[in-house]
């Protein structure tokens, strides 16, 4: 399924809001976070309609990325 763009762009700034929310950062190291997730680029590439999902999932998503990425940097 293809999703509008219009609809995309207004979806990933609440995800971002939700991330800044979540983390207590930013919304611009909020956004770098999602713009830089592998959750982002399976989002605009269509995959598994992914844009289907809550923003609530999907910001948990980016910030599970993050969080294995930080305990993987660490091990």
């Amino acid at each position: 399924m293809e999703a509008n763009e219009t609809l995309l762009q207004m979806k990933y700034a609440r995800i971002i809001e939700q991330i800044a929310a979540d983390l207590s950062i930013s919304n611009i190291d909020a956004m770098d976070l999602f713009y830089n997730s592998r959750t982002f680029q399976l989002i605009s590439q269509g995959i598994a309609d992914l844009h289907c999902r809550s923003d609530r999932y999907l910001a948990e998503e980016v910030e599970r990325e993050k969080s294995a990425s930080l305990q993987h940097r660490n091990s």
